[in-house]
């Protein structure tokens, strides 16, 4: 098959949430692209099911540990994926990519900072580790040596749950080791479904081929119909987090 067409709806920009139509636009579009919308409040569901695991749950902190994360992962991290190579072929002048990553993790360290007064010393320990994998793994330093998916999975999956209950309780349960761990797997299970899918949109001039059924009936091998099934299940992943999120904050609030 030839290069996808304008009808191909999977086709539109380089992931299944680029282009909104209710954003004219072309810049706001860009930075919508670059924050990854769908995967960042997943990230963020991860740090609310961490800081309400567990009772009391202090709002004021669970709402600051949520900044942070947002603005090292959702803004910093996201901005720094793109200057390393510009993989969303985005046209945002690298100047403004750098302020949004300086930005961002210097509010994420704010917050941490002031946590150190609030909840305990040691919360230093987690600001350091979220620093640095900010830093090595969306710049690739050291060749790309942390730019990994057991990485991956542990900083973006397991990390927040463990900030979020530490930040709540100043101390780390058998508990938010087990909600670190679910976090891991649903981290694993969209970068298994987001690889594939990347390399579809972003990688792949064309696609040839024929499926034949079992009674005879033929079907093109279209990008379209490889991408379904990938970008279906990654919609249905990125509402499951926020919903066990929102089940979770009603529980401890109400």
């Amino acid at each position: 098959m030839s290069a996808p067409t304008r009808r191909d709806p999977w086709s539109r920009g380089p992931a299944f949430y680029a282009t909104p139509r209710f954003i004219r636009s072309r810049r706001a579009r860009e930075w919508w692209t670059v924050l990854h919308p769908p995967y960042t409040i997943l990230h963020l569901s991860l740090v609310t099911i961490g800081a309400c695991l567990s009772a009391p749950t202090n709002a004021l902190k669970l709402v600051a540990t949520l900044g942070a994360f947002f603005l090292a992962v959702g803004l910093s991290a996201h901005s720094l994926d793109e200057l390393k190579g510009r993989p969303l072929a985005t046209t945002i002048p690298a100047p403004q990519l750098v302020g949004a990553s300086v930005l961002g993790l210097g509010g994420a360290v704010a917050l941490g900072v002031a946590g150190l007064f609030v909840v305990s010393p040691y919360l230093a320990i987690f600001i350091v580790v979220g620093l640095s994998l900010a830093l090595a793994y969306n710049l690739e330093l050291l060749g790309g040596r942390f730019h990994t998916g057991a990485v991956f999975v542990l900083g973006w999956g397991a990390f927040p749950v463990l900030t979020a209950y530490f930040a709540q309780h100043g101390t780390i349960s058998a508990g938010a080791i087990g909600a670190a761990a679910f976090g891991a797997l649903l981290t694993r299970i969209q970068r298994q479904l987001s690889t594939p899918a990347r390399t579809l949109r972003r990688r792949t001039r064309s696609i040839e081929g024929t499926i034949v059924d079992l009674d005879g009936q033929t079907r093109p091998l279209t990008r379209a119909l490889l991408l379904a099934p990938l970008e279906d299940a990654l919609r249905t992943l990125c509402w499951a987090g926020p919903v066990l999120a929102l089940t979770l904050v009603t529980a401890r609030f109400t």
